[in-house]
């Protein structure tokens, strides 16, 4: 077993990377952008993507990245959580990523999604499982025909990775796609549908394994976007807790607050337990998919207490819009259902330790 104990350098990556967050991700322009058309803040995707050059992380030197391993990956997404940047990491340097790393014929586009000056999204529903089935588009002499729906960060994408029912993954432009926003809950990933009309797509591989590779480190990886969701909650919380003060003393020394708060700490220790273990499976290839499926059936629970937990302890100004409590419920919930519903995961945990319900 690996040790999954932070390195110098992770705590390094986490310091630097918190800093950059401090900088371009504070509430009020996070609120701001969401209430606006454009969302992402793509200054900030271009300091980490280009200027930290963490949008490579995952892609080999040898192909244009920084050849690092999932267990960096992870904490830049404990930080992207625990600030809910609105910045398409997840999305590009994970997930289209990952697929882009199983297909043959990638070696362009993997290059500019590792530079950071391209964006990529795989054109699969935000909502699949590492195991579901997901839709496909019709693939008729290089043309590609259809809509997918869900596709989380598809507004800022430069690039769509489509499955197409020949069973290839195509590498679709996109100026040859229509985007259509769709309602998201979170307003900081928002989702869109595709529609594509003689869209011409570039095979680069095949969709089948691209598309399970991809999901199954999206799912890994979202773990610890949960948990920093979660530990930002515990700790502002606790912060607040400590400086409000009912009856002429501090909310937080009442014995009732007390015990939510030790729940809260415990089930965010565990949290993190899982989610470098996911990582480290992610990057070593042991035991990987138990890895996972115990990370997601545990992760969505527990960052959604958690933001609820925040919400109900802020009292009525976390009921505010103006307070970010908000943002990370909206984001622990969406998450929640994110590759995959703690339920899915724990159905396919049980096939694989062979433990099925009677």
């Amino acid at each position: 077993m690996s040790d999954l104990l932070y390195s110098e350098e992770e705590e390094a990556l986490r310091a630097a990377v918190r800093d950059l967050l401090t900088d371009h991700c504070d509430t009020t322009s996070v609120l701001a952008r969401a209430e606006s058309d454009a969302p992402h803040d793509l200054a900030a995707w271009k300091a980490l993507a280009d200027g930290m050059g963490l949008a490579g992380l995952l892609v080999p030197e040898a192909r244009g990245g920084q050849g690092a391993t999932h267990r960096e990956a992870a904490v830049v997404l404990e930080e992207l959580g625990r600030a809910v940047a609105p910045v398409p990491y997840l999305t590009s340097a994970v997930v289209a990523t990952e697929a882009l790393l199983n297909c043959a014929d990638s070696e362009g586009p993997l290059a500019d999604l590792a530079s950071g000056r391209v964006i990529g999204a795989l054109a699969v529903g935000l909502h699949t499982a590492p195991g579901a089935a997901y839709a496909t588009v019709r693939a008729d002499g290089g043309a590609l025909h259809g809509e997918l729906t869900g596709i989380a960060d598809a507004a800022v994408a430069d690039v769509l990775l489509v499955p197409a029912d020949d069973g290839g993954l195509y590498a679709v432009t996109a100026d040859e796609v229509t985007v259509t926003p769709q309602t998201s809950l979170d307003l900081t990933r928002p989702l869109a549908s595709v529609t594509l009309d003689a869209a011409p797509g570039r095979r680069v591989g095949d969709a089948e394994p691209a598309v399970r590779r991809a999901l199954r480190a999206g799912a890994g990886l979202l773990a610890s976007e949960q948990l920093g969701v979660a530990e930002w909650a515990l700790t502002e919380t606790v912060r607040y807790l400590k400086d409000r003060k009912q009856f002429n003393r501090p909310v937080g020394g009442f014995q009732a607050i007390k015990h939510r708060l030790a729940q809260l700490w415990l089930e965010v220790v565990n949290l993190r337990a899982a989610a470098r273990a996911a990582a480290d499976a992610l990057a070593t290839g042991e035991d990987t998919d138990v890895s996972v499926t115990v990370a997601q059936a545990y992760a969505a629970p527990v960052a959604v207490r958690a933001a609820e937990e925040a919400l109900q302890l802020h009292a009525g100004i976390g009921m505010t819009w103006e307070h970010p409590v908000h943002l990370r419920l909206k984001r622990a919930k969406a998450d929640s259902i994110a590759y995959g519903t703690a339920g899915a995961h724990r159905e396919a945990l049980a096939e694989l330790v062979d433990l099925r319900a009677p």
